[in-house]
């Protein structure tokens, strides 16, 4: 069962978000709610909250402050952020933060729900690669060749469901697994004949390459939905795989539409 707590100041948006998650996950999920930033982080760590839904303004500690207190505490919580706030400021400070996503006040059903589901699916994916690194560290050769493959399938899920993060890298993950880094890196290239690095840099730039698609994105904002702190690493990174800038990119796939 998910634990999922709610923080807001704001009554009626917490009994709304209660009844989205009663009615969309019933006995999968169990909530709990907190009124400030103060109360939501003792409750999420004595807990264990697996996701926490948070409103960015709150008395107390706001909602950026008391996700960055949980997170310290408790790393793998995933924080989904409920605001009436669309300022772009906000937005990168939660993806920086380590937010998993940004919903905007009025909440729509679907959008609680996809991203609670895509929550619980990382938290899935991560249990799942910690247990199989375990399994791979107690088989003899021939099976853990096997059992390799089989990690490396669930490494590369992890990076899929996580690559938007700022921290993911070769050392976070070799962490999770208790595992070295090099190696990680040998079998990783072995299994997939891809090195990790590149790995993420290809998943980054082909998911930029969508959202440029939509002319009212921001190169800068883009660069933060796909995992770079940084708009000119981006511009960069993203040169070096296709040979057009973010910019000449856009362009270009905008006027090829528009041929067609």
């Amino acid at each position: 069962m998910i634990k999922i707590l709610i923080a807001d100041d704001e009554m009626p948006e917490r009994e709304l978000l209660v009844h989205l998650i009663d009615e969309r996950f019933g006995h999968e999920a169990e909530t709990r709610c907190a009124e400030n930033g103060r109360i939501a982080v003792t409750v999420a760590t004595l807990w264990d909250a697996d996701i926490v839904l948070m409103d960015i303004e709150m008395p107390g500690i706001d909602g950026i402050e008391a996700a960055r207190q949980i997170l310290e505490q408790r790393p793998l919580t995933r924080i989904i952020f409920v605001t009436a706030y669309s300022l772009f400021s906000y937005a990168h400070e939660a993806v920086k933060l380590g937010a998993l996503d940004y919903i905007l006040k009025p909440v729509d059903g679907d959008d609680v729900e996809n991203a609670v589901r895509r929550a619980a699916m990382q938290i899935e994916t991560m249990k799942q690669l910690e247990a199989a690194a375990a399994d791979a560290r107690n088989l003899d050769e021939n099976a853990a060749l096997d059992k390799a493959a089989q990690l490396i399938f669930r490494v590369k899920k992890y990076i899929q469901h996580n690559y938007m993060s700022y921290d993911i890298s070769l050392d976070s993950v070799s962490d999770i697994l208790n595992m070295n880094s090099s190696y990680l890196s040998s079998l990783f290239k072995r299994c997939t004949g891809i090195n990790f690095v590149d790995y993420i840099a290809d998943l980054r730039i082909a998911n930029a390459k969508e959202l440029l698609r939509d002319p009212l994105r921001s190169a800068a904002e883009i660069a933060d939905m796909v995992g770079y702190e940084s708009s000119s690493y981006f511009t960069r990174a993203f040169k070096k795989k296709t040979g057009m800038t973010p910019t000449e990119y856009r362009k270009s796939t905008m006027s090829a539409e528009e041929g067609t």
